[in-house]
């Protein structure tokens, strides 16, 4: 089954008055590739983040985002009566001993003051509260896991509709090559007779037609071809992480075509291996996204 290393995933949980949001998404990369953003509450827990992201994800680029959206009465900061009533009685002391008039506006004026508009509670993360924050990271890494399948399906089977066109257009050389052969001989001979104008052996020319042709032979490269779409095919069902191991294939794809291509010496058969190789381009873009 082939994995995708393209995906996203996005899930919340509820605590208090707390919406707790967890946020994943990743692209192709040759490794692991992670980088967090952690609301400040559950820094604490980064390293527990990444080990649980590192054990479903094994490869990609990937950004994560953790935060908390809470409930709009909840997030004013609380008012400091004790310090605005300081800053009041300090500021009508210095004003009768200056001369100085008061503030006009009053409101306005100890707002401004240092440290009234402060949240003075200790936040603590209690083991209640991170285990609810958990479910939301271990749903995000589901989704995107899921979205990982979905995509991964999709590769699988535009490998499998290239592959196939490639097997055909292999198969529609075969008629190309005897052609190929008697045009070759043909061509040869015509030079003899022609350009040369000279007696030969026609048996020692057999065999030396017989060398040059078989060294423009294809059927070693065909079957080596042949083999390559078969591997291809069966390492597509195995387990996830087989990203690498299909490169290397269609590497090995483009050498068999692109050998068959310069023995061809043939101008149909020359077209069909442009093709072929058109194909393959697509495989290998699409082989990057593969886990």
């Amino acid at each position: 089954m082939i994995l995708s290393m393209t995906g996203y995933g996005k899930a919340t949980a509820i605590y208090g008055s707390k919406k707790i949001c967890a946020e994943i998404k990743s692209l192709n990369s040759k490794a692991l590739d992670l980088s967090t953003r952690i609301a400040p509450l559950y820094r604490e827990k980064e390293m527990e983040v990444r080990t649980l992201i590192a054990q479903q994800l094994e490869r990609g680029k990937v950004d994560f985002n953790l935060w908390i959206e809470e409930d709009a009465a909840q997030q004013g900061a609380p008012i400091n009566r004790a310090i605005i009533e300081n800053y009041h009685a300090q500021i009508k002391v210095i004003s009768e001993a200056t001369g100085i008039p008061e503030p006009a506006d009053w409101y306005a004026t100890l707002l401004r003051m240092p440290d009234v508009l402060t949240r003075t509670e200790v936040k603590e993360l209690s083991d209640e509260e991170w285990m609810v924050a958990r479910t939301a990271v271990e749903g995000a890494i589901e989704q995107l896991m899921e979205f990982r399948r979905q995509e991964g399906a999709a590769l699988e089977r535009k490998f499998s509709e290239k592959l196939d066109n490639i097997e055909n257009l292999l198969h529609s050389i075969a008629p190309y090559e005897q052609e190929r052969t008697d045009k070759i001989r043909e061509r040869i001979l015509d030079s003899l007779q022609k350009n040369l104008g000279v007696e030969y052996d026609k048996n020692r020319f057999e065999q030396e037609l017989i060398y040059y042709i078989e060294k423009l032979d294809i059927n070693e490269e065909k079957q080596r071809l042949t083999n390559h779409l078969s591997y291809f095919r069966e390492t597509m069902r195995e387990g996830h992480g087989q990203g690498k191991k299909l490169g290397f294939i269609a590497q090995e794809m483009g050498r068999e075509i692109n050998t068959t291509g310069s023995k061809s010496n043939h101008a149909e058969m020359q077209n069909i291996v442009v093709r072929m190789k058109d194909e393959l381009e697509q495989i290998k873009e699409q082989v990057l996204n593969v886990m």
